[in-house]
């Protein structure tokens, strides 16, 4: 199916099983990829990040040129690079990402990781612990000290807070969710509505920005979703993020809205509902991540949206999959890690995470790998598609390929440090923080320009409205 440049392949049998789950192939020859070097990890992180950033790479491939394929070369080292942060800033510090409750706790029996990055997460964490609001990280951690991890994971997730108890490998596929992922496919598709092309569409794409003309509403938070909408605004599509007024993730914003326009809309009161299926109507590509029934319950089921945009290609995103006990459960990409057993070290060590949020990132190319088949589905065939993936169906993907020994041929190749100064562009970024640079490519699709035609910007800053 491919060829490669490097010598270390731990991401081919990967990049199958996501180009098996979109029902597509690549013709022989037409990924390369270059480099030896990885993310030092128990897993094949750089191996997903080359078969993730792979696959939405050979799906753009086949929709710049329609029965005419070019090859698509990749960088292994950037690809790992890119799993990480992308923006370097220029005389600015980042925000910090976490809140100093975020962390992993040793409890009574066990480890129990609470996700406090958002306000109403922190306090609801808090609550149950019978905390004040101002707690430190130090007296969270006193306090869980006394208590079960199991049971506190209980209550937490019960009180609507985000937290996982830490569980080896074992106890999650004999958990009745990790059953349940385990007989999931990598990607569910649904079908769509019989539409017609959107008024941006080419006949045929300009292979330089194949995704010009291309409009993208994007309703996702951290972190999966919008790496994919990224991806796509990086081919030329216009991104419209939405978010609520109350909503924020200042240490992620300058990250992940290059290329993209930011708005306000409310979807609980009439008036937000409305300009929203104003602003449906008119895109090709919704990306969501809302959980499982969310949009149900404001009369924005699937069929509603299919009918509001026919032909529309619907790609969304559950935490713990799509069926099972949890499947309305809150998550993040490091929870997912510690409930599957990815962050499972041995019985008495501390949690071993992945070295970058790699579930996420992963989870984020196959969204837009989906997105990508569905619109070349749709030029052909006039139908839109819905698409599904999971932060938890993608972690046991990684083990899967670590369980068929991906990456043991890569044990010894050289790991990769931070990223050096000849990994970025060149070209100052003017961000509404202040000047950066941002990695170069990871991937070159013959005769596509990688590039965004905006910088990154804060949240809410832009109407509700296409351009």
């Amino acid at each position: 199916m491919m060829t490669h440049d490097s010598s270390s392949s731990d991401h081919a049998w990967m990049l199958r099983q996501m180009l098996a789950a979109l029902d597509a192939d690549a013709p022989p020859g037409m990924l390369h990829v270059a480099g030896r070097a990885g993310l030092a990890s128990r897993y094949p992180v750089s191996g997903l990040a080359c078969a993730g950033i792979g696959s939405a790479a050979l799906m753009l491939a086949r929709w710049a040129r329609p029965g005419d394929c070019r090859p698509v070369r990749l960088d292994r080292a950037l690809a790992s690079w890119w799993f990480g942060f992308s923006i370097r800033p220029l005389g600015w510090k980042r925000p910090d990402v976490r809140d100093a409750v975020t962390g992993d706790y040793p409890a009574r029996d066990g480890w129990i990781r609470l996700h406090a990055n958002a306000v109403h997460h922190r306090r609801r964490a808090l609550a149950v612990l019978g905390l004040p609001e101002d707690a430190t990280h130090e007296a969270v951690a006193e306090r869980i000290r006394r208590e079960s991890a199991g049971d506190l994971e209980d209550a937490i997730v019960e009180r609507g807070g985000c937290a996982a108890a830490l569980r080896p490998p074992a106890a999650w596929r004999d958990h009745p969710q990790g059953r349940a992922v385990a007989a999931e496919p990598l990607v569910h598709r649904l079908p769509g509505s019989t539409g017609t092309s959107g008024a941006g569409w080419q006949d045929e794409p300009v292979p330089a920005r194949p995704l010009a003309g291309i409009r993208v509403l994007d309703l996702t938070r951290v972190l999966a979703g919008p790496a994919a909408t990224r991806f796509l605004a990086a081919y030329g599509a216009q991104v419209l993020r939405l978010d609520p007024e109350v909503w924020d993730e200042p240490g992620l914003v300058p990250e992940v809205t290059v290329g993209k326009r930011c708005a306000a809309l409310d979807l609980r009161s009439p008036e937000g509902q409305d300009r929203f299926r104003r602003l449906l109507a008119r895109a090709d590509v919704l990306v969501h991540g809302y959980r499982p029934g969310a949009l149900d319950a404001l009369g924005l089921d699937a069929a509603t949206r299919q009918a509001i945009r026919p032909g529309l290609v619907d790609v969304c995103l559950d935490a713990w999959g799509w069926t099972g006990p949890w499947r309305g459960r809150r998550g993040f990409d490091s929870l997912v890690q510690m409930s599957a057993g990815i962050a499972w070290a041995g019985e008495d060590a501390v949690p071993d995470p992945l070295p970058v949020q790699a579930l996420d990132q992963s989870a984020g190319c196959l969204m837009a790998a989906c997105a990508l088949r569905g619109l070349a589905l749709c030029r052909e065939t006039g139908l839109g598609s819905g698409w599904r993936v999971s932060l938890a169906r993608m972690a046991r993907l990684l083990q899967e390929a670590a369980d068929a020994g991906c990456g043991t041929a890569s044990e010894t190749l050289p790991a990769l440090g931070p990223a050096p100064d000849s990994a970025y562009d060149p070209a100052i970024e003017p961000t509404a923080w202040g000047p950066a640079h941002r990695l170069r490519a990871p991937c070159l699709v013959t005769g596509a320009r990688w590039g965004w035609d905006l910088p990154a910007g804060p949240l809410r800053s832009s109407p509700p409205e296409w351009w």
